[in-house]
């Protein structure tokens, strides 16, 4: 079982009996089942009785109903077990909210009709006073069709909106920058590239997320070619940058260097293609690339993209599993599939090795059995 955390977070409210034992014995049911309570409070105080929430993290979905079943036996009633989760996505987690007042009559007559028709020709005389007096200039289209979803798969555009929401969160919240998702209920390149094309006078950018590979090279490449905007695709270049610079970091605290370094990345797909052009570029010259059937092999030509990995890695031309590769390595980058890797195959590495289990949401593994065995996790 993974380490609790708040994205398996639920609370409980119960009905239980006034007495000097009673809050006691619920944190006791919670660390019972290895539950890690973030607070108690009482909500209702009678005489008899009272109303107590209890919140705590849990490991999964049946590890939150293992607490509540234990919170159940204190006795107590339970009246509600919330999924604080499920609590935070109700009704989305963005709004538009108008920049300008819209108080009274001329506020309405600037903003819209009239006004706003003279705007909209001075715009049709002078183009590029889009970024100028509308929305363009700060804001961008979080786009996918939903085929590679996470850790989650082709999920579909529908399922896929609860990521793309918290990726325009995080543009706001971190840059100050209005994103908007906007899911494709296609999966098919050209439609694709089609759409964007046709959407992007809104959009001061384009940040495609989530689409699987090898379509997403070529929707990228096309679209950085036809627009005037950037074009970006996160699962590709901003992967690859943060893991660039969390290892340059990590193999200075281990005292070992890039160049020297044996990396074995664990997953091909849009990930670790930039991740390993991105290393090569840098220096890199001893990696590993592990697909689901093992190491790349220098003979694999299922696609270009997979052909330029296998030609550029692999240099002691190996062969084998996974487990296989990392024995004697430096560094693990995995941008693959959850539970993949034992607490042995970690040990079979390199001393001071560096393991970034980076799978999503669940990682290749678990990070107390990776510390257990490496300099960083």
């Amino acid at each position: 079982m993974s380490n609790p955390g708040p994205g398996y977070s639920i609370t409980v409210r119960v009905t239980a009996p006034v007495g000097a034992g009673t809050t006691s014995a619920l944190v006791g049911a919670v660390a019972s089942v290895k539950g890690a309570l973030t607070a108690l409070d009482v909500m209702e105080s009678h005489a008899d009785s009272m109303v107590v929430d209890v919140t705590c993290d849990a490991s999964d979905s049946a590890h939150a109903e293992q607490i509540a079943t234990a919170i159940a036996d204190v006795p107590v009633v339970v009246r509600k077990v919330s999924d604080r989760t499920f609590l935070l996505h109700l009704g989305g987690k963005l709004e538009v909210v108008p920049k300008v007042p819209l108080k009274h009559r001329d506020d309405l007559s600037r903003a819209y009709t009239p006004g706003v028709a003279r705007v909209c020709s001075a715009i049709a005389e002078n183009p590029e006073d889009v970024r100028r007096l509308t929305i363009k200039r700060n804001t961008v289209a979080v786009v996918t069709d939903g085929s590679a979803v996470l850790g989650l798969g082709n999920i579909g555009a529908a399922a896929s909106v609860p990521v793309m929401e918290g990726k325009a969160a995080l543009f706001k919240q971190f840059a100050g920058v209005d994103a908007w998702p906007v899911g494709l209920d296609t999966q098919d390149t050209d439609t694709i590239v089609e759409i964007v094309r046709a959407m992007a006078p809104v959009y001061g950018g384009i940040n495609l997320e989530d689409i699987s590979a090898p379509r997403c090279f070529e929707i990228e490449a096309r679209l950085r070619e036809m627009l005037d905007i950037p074009v970006f695709h996160d699962d590709q270049h901003g992967t690859a940058i943060v893991v660039l610079a969390a290892l340059t970091n990590a193999l200075r605290r281990v005292e070992k260097d890039l160049e020297t370094a044996r990396i074995v990345v664990s997953g091909v797909g849009a990930a670790g293609h930039a991740i390993i052009r991105l290393l090569v570029a840098q220096g890199a010259s001893h990696i590993v690339a592990c697909g689901r059937n093992g190491i790349l092999s220098p003979s694999d030509t299922s696609d270009t993209f997979r052909s330029w990995i296998a030609e550029n890695t692999n240099p002691d031309a190996r062969s084998g599993s996974l487990s296989d590769a990392l024995v004697g390595a430096d560094v693990f980058i995995g941008v693959s599939a959850p539970n993949i890797l034992t607490g042995n195959d970690i040990a079979a590495m390199a001393a001071n090795s560096v393991v970034f289990a980076l799978a999503n949401p669940i990682p290749e593994v678990d990070p107390l059995v990776a510390g257990e065995h490496a300099a960083v996790d």
